[in-house]
This record gives C-alpha cells, sequence and structure tokens, in this order.
C-alpha cells in the first residue's frame, strides 16, 4: 500500500539517478530514476513524492513539486500616532458607605424619591444635625438602652489523650509450604496445593467436580478413595508448615504483633500433628511471648482506662472497660468505683439525650454496670433516652427503674449497637457517572460467565486430575486449626459480692440481627 512523504534529494548520481532521503530524517531512503524528477531539480530540493515499501525496500511511484504556500492577504497594519503621548492616572471614586448613588453630581429630587416626589416630613439636609446626635425620635418615646445578652454557657472539652501505637498483623511467608511442595511429586503437588486451599472438603470437591466432567464426556471416573487418602496423609505436614510460616513472621514482630493473631498461633498449635523438635520449640517460645503480651496488655488497658475517666473521658474509659485483652481479667474494684462513679455524675437532668443514650450505651456492656445510679432523671423524658432504657433494661435494671421500666424476663440480652457506616451511594453514583461521561447514567456491574459459579452460587474449583494413586478406604476428616478464637469478656464488678468468680466465655452468635445506628459522643 503506498504512500505520500515528502523527500529531500540528497545527490546526483553518475547514471542520473538521484538519492534521496525523508525530509528531516535518515530514514527512508533510496533511489529514484531522473525521469520521475522535475526538471529543474537540484541537490537540498524538497519534493512530494509516492512510496511503497515492499521486501526489496521502498519503491518510489511518482515525485511531483510541492504546491506553493499561499501568503496571507487582508492583514490589516497598525499605523503609529502623529500626536504626543501623554500619561492618564486613573483613580477611582469612593462609594458612599450608606449605599448611595454611584453617579456622580446632584440629582433632580424626582430623580431620588421617585415620581411620587420628595418626602414632606424631611427637612433640608442642611437643617439635619449631626450623625452623632442623631438618638432622639422627634415626636417619639425615648428608646429605653438594650440589656446585656446572656453568656451562653461554654464548656472545655476534655483534654485529648495519646493514643498507642496501632498493633501489627500477622502476614505469613510461604517458606516452610515451599519447601514441603518443592519434596513432592508433581503428581501429589496439585493435590497438596487444593489441601492448602481448602482441606479435605476442597479435594473432594473438586474430585466430584472432574468425574462429573469425564461423565459428560464419556470417560471414566477418577477413583475418590486413593486421592483422599493421599490428601489425608499430606495434611498433618502442610498443617505444620503453614503454622511455622506463621509462627516465624509473628516472632519477627512479637514486641508489636497483634495479641489476637499470637492467641491464634498459640491455639492452633494445640492441634498440630506429630510435630517436630524445631516446632516444638517454636511452640514454647510462642506460648511464653503470648503469657508476657498478656500482661503487658492488661497493664496498659488498666492505665488507659484509669487515664481516661481521670480527664473525664466517660464514654471512653467504658468502651475500653468492655474490651480486655484476655478473658476473665478482674476488673479492679478501686478503679470500678471510680469509673461508676463519673459515670452516675453524668447521668443527671442537665445532661442532654444524646450525652444519656451514649454513657447508657457504653456502660451497658461494661464491667461495671451494675454500679451505676444516674443522679436524677430528666423531666420530661425524651424519647431517644426512653427508647435506649427500655432495650437496655435487661443488662440495667436499676436504671430501669428508675423510668418505670419493667424489664421484660423473656427478652434477649441486647447486642452492642454497631457503629454507622459511611453511605456509599452517592461516592459510587459519581463513580459511575464519570466512568460513563454521562450525567445521570449509572456504571452497569460486569456480567459473569455461567461457568465462574457452581451450584447454589458457590465457586467451582479446578478439578484433580491425578491418576495411579493407591485406592484405599475412605478416610475421617480432621478438624480444621484455623478456627478463629471467640472474643473475650472481662470479669464483673457487682456492688456486693467483690469476690465473685470470673465469669465463663460468652458464645460466638452467628448472624446477629440488624441493630440500629449507635449514637455519636463528641465529648466523652
Amino acid at each position: 500500500m503506498s504512500r505520500r512523504i515528502e523527500i529531500e534529494l540528497t545527490s546526483l548520481r553518475d547514471d542520473g539517478s538521484w538519492t534521496w532521503r525523508a525530509a528531516g530524517a535518515r530514514e527512508p531512503r533510496g533511489v529514484v530514476e531522473s525521469m520521475m524528477v522535475p526538471s529543474g531539480a537540484k541537490v537540498g530540493e524538497v519534493l512530494r513524492a509516492e512510496i511503497e515499501a515492499d521486501l526489496d525496500g521502498n519503491r518510489v511511484l511518482s515525485v511531483s513539486a510541492l504546491k506553493a504556500k499561499n501568503e496571507r492577504t487582508g492583514l490589516l497594519q497598525i499605523l503609529p500616532s502623529d500626536k504626543p503621548f501623554q500619561p492618564v492616572t486613573e483613580q477611582p471614586a469612593r462609594r458612599d458607605r450608606r449605599g448611595g448613588d454611584k453617579r456622580g453630581g446632584d440629582r433632580r429630587d424626582g430623580d431620588r424619591r421617585g415620581r411620587s416626589g420628595p418626602r414632606s416630613d424631611r427637612g433640608p439636609r442642611g437643617d439635619r444635625p449631626p450623625k452623632g446626635e442623631r438618638n432622639e425620635r422627634a415626636g417619639g418615646p425615648e428608646r429605653e438602652p438594650r440589656p446585656d445578652r446572656p453568656r451562653r454557657a461554654f464548656s472545655e472539652p476534655p483534654p485529648e489523650l495519646p493514643t498507642r501505637p496501632k498493633p501489627k498483623r500477622v502476614r505469613a511467608h510461604r517458606e516452610h509450604v515451599d519447601a514441603v511442595l518443592s519434596e513432592l511429586p508433581e503428581a501429589q503437588r496439585t493435590i497438596a496445593e487444593k489441601v492448602l486451599a481448602g482441606g479435605l472438603p476442597a479435594v473432594r470437591t473438586a474430585i466430584e467436580a472432574q468425574n462429573r466432567q469425564n461423565v459428560a464426556e464419556g470417560k471414566e471416573k477418577i477413583p475418590a478413595e486413593g486421592l483422599l487418602t493421599l490428601a489425608e496423609n499430606l495434611l498433618p505436614r502442610l498443617r505444620i508448615a503453614e503454622w511455622r510460616d506463621r509462627a516465624v513472621a509473628a516472632e519477627s514482630i512479637i514486641s508489636d504483633v497483634d495479641i489476637r493473631d499470637l492467641r491464634q498461633i498459640v491455639v492452633t498449635a494445640a492441634q498440630l500433628v506429630a510435630p517436630d523438635e524445631d516446632t516444638r520449640a517454636l511452640v514454647a517460645r510462642m506460648q511464653a511471648a503470648l503469657a508476657t503480651r498478656q500482661e503487658v496488655e492488661t497493664k496498659n488497658w488498666l492505665d488507659d482506662i484509669a487515664a481516661a475517666t481521670g480527664v473525664g473521658r466517660i464514654v471512653r474509659a467504658l468502651r475500653m472497660s468492655s474490651q480486655p485483652p484476655k478473658a476473665g481479667v478482674r476488673f479492679p474494684p478501686m478503679l470500678a468505683t471510680q469509673l461508676a462513679n463519673a459515670t452516675s455524675a453524668g447521668l443527671s437532668s442537665e445532661a442532654p439525650a444524646d450525652r444519656w443514650s451514649a454513657l447508657l450505651e457504653a456502660a451497658a456492656f461494661s464491667p461495671i454496670r451494675t454500679l451505676v445510679a444516674p443522679v436524677s432523671v430528666p423531666s420530661p423524658v425524651p424519647d431517644t433516652v426512653m427508647a435506649t432504657v427500655t432495650r437496655l433494661a435487661p443488662l440495667m435494671p436499676q436504671v430501669a427503674a428508675l423510668f418505670g421500666v419493667a424489664p421484660d424476663p423473656a427478652a434477649k440480652t441486647p447486642r452492642p449497637l454497631q457503629p454507622p457506616r459511611p453511605d456509599r451511594t452517592k461516592a459510587s453514583d459519581t463513580t459511575g457517572r464519570a466512568d460513563s461521561g454521562k450525567t445521570g447514567q449509572k456504571r452497569r456491574p460486569a456480567e459473569r460467565s455461567p461457568g465462574a459459579r457452581g451450584e447454589r452460587g458457590k465457586p467451582r474449583r479446578d478439578p484433580v486430575s491425578v491418576k495411579g494413586a493407591p485406592a484405599k478406604s475412605m478416610p475421617t476428616e480432621s478438624p480444621s486449626p484455623e478456627a478463629p478464637t471467640s472474643p473475650q469478656a472481662p470479669t464483673e464488678v457487682g456492688p456486693t459480692s467483690p469476690e465473685r468468680p470470673t465469669s465463663p466465655e460468652r458464645p460466638t452468635e452467628m448472624a446477629p440481627p440488624p441493630q440500629p445506628v449507635a449514637p455519636m459522643d463528641s465529648a466523652g
């Protein structure tokens, strides 16, 4: 396919042909016959050529002279002035402070007052008293002095407390897992990857999917018993390698690691099958590190609660008291009394409704909830406060009795309110408009192929195609050692039984019901 370019004649050869190159560049270049070049051409002249590229190089099809550029016409010429230059200084006029007329000079009375004429009750401007003497109204009562406005009650917000650094989460590498996989044959490595991804259920699901595909294609089924037995034998070794990767990663940041991850590593170590000597030594170090970290975190927890209570951050202190670093931690009676007195002092008739709701919501799930006694009850009781007292009546019956609310014995124990979530509707709508380029046009979700998910919306897994494994009886599954631990709860402090034994851990509830939005606290 030919194209047009501008070429520059570089030299004239002895046989009459010309050498050329692209104007202003080195490539492309070549030779053109003299019969194609316009007469009178010379070296360095730029011409317009039509060339075609093939396997032998560039071939010139035709050459023509460039079109002459049209000179611009119709331009106006600016002639200099013969008059001498006189500089001019401009100074804007000041505007009247009373919003007077912007036009200069005197106006007629009809223009100043409109078509209705001048006002009859106002005398000439020269007879008016100065501006500072216009205190008395003509023919009217004397204006009384303005009373002083009462100043609003201003309260200093509680000082901010220094926050502790956020603990680091464990990010395990795959050193030990990759070492185990490298020692396995290629046929067993596929099964090991499935075991690491989802345990024995993942292997069984992959085998069933492969067998369904083989039946549809008219092939024989894969023997599931042998593959499951092989996966059962690989599972303990893979779990130990996976645990060691997490333990080594936690040991590298042992002073800053999140205590939840450290506790999970120690709990999982008890489920390892036949660990070696190095693994048992690593387990002992993890247990000692967990005991040390729990003592440090418990001391920091109590210090933070005491500091927040001392500066007036009562809501923060109550929320921290319900989140101990270890289950069954004994809350100090002296600190419990101090926190309960500060909470009761904040529950008075002078406190606003949102303050009541914030304090009650935080105190209901703290270990000092039975010690809270409001100073006075607001009158009338706001609807939001009554709704909060009614909801928390099973946890704080002594507070509900002050409002005339009787707890329902059959009512379920209330759960803490969930924090408000940000509204993502507006942000997603803005993103959709930016992607589509049109106002109001929402972005459609990407369509998924029907093969991306299997039955009941579960993601399909790649089938395991390993043949030649020995067939044995169906093994039993071992429990997964990566089960998360349940949330912890501190031991409550009662008003009459300070030596009451610790309460058991709260069970983990699945699929909690939706809760109303928690009230925001600005001063606590």
